[in-house]
């Protein structure tokens, strides 16, 4: 005879099964959000590069932290954004701490690194890692994101 635990986990277990696993089960970081947006910057404009932050806290304002899943990809002249000494260093460290991830082009950082003599220092909040515009496609194409490019 099964216990109320052990019913409960044969029916997690096939919950599991069906979604796919676990990893499935538990890859978003925010489930329950409404809107999933990709914010492309690849301008070195300060402006632009502004506006971009802007978006990010106007979607935060209007869904809600939990209510919107957003991560900017900075690349080409854009990854000076998340430049350790960028004037927006305070801004893009209170937009982590509402959720909204930073991703920084290694293609880029490679290239500036040749052209400036040294690796630049990036924002501790940012993951710099493959292509910028990879990491775009797969988030449009495989995880639904949009993407917004203000």
């Amino acid at each position: 005879m099964f216990t109320h635990i052990a019913k409960w986990s044969v029916l997690l277990a096939a919950l599991v099964l069906i979604t796919g696993g676990v990893q499935s089960v538990f890859a978003a970081d925010k489930p329950f959000a409404e809107k999933k947006i990709v914010l492309q910057i690849s301008d070195p404009d300060p402006f632009k590069q502004t506006l971009v932050l802007n978006v990010a806290n106007n979607l935060i304002k209007e869904y809600g932290t939990d209510g919107v899943e957003i991560e900017i990809v900075a690349f080409g002249p854009g990854l000076r954004l998340l430049f350790a000494d960028n004037a927006n260093k305070g801004r893009i460290q209170g937009l982590d701490a509402n959720g909204v991830g930073f991703r920084g082009c290694s293609n880029t950082q490679k290239s500036m690194a040749k052209k400036l003599g040294y690796v630049p220092e990036m924002n501790p909040v940012a993951l710099v890692e493959g292509p910028g515009v990879v990491r775009i496609v797969k988030l449009v194409t495989e995880e639904g994101y949009t993407l917004v490019k203000p």
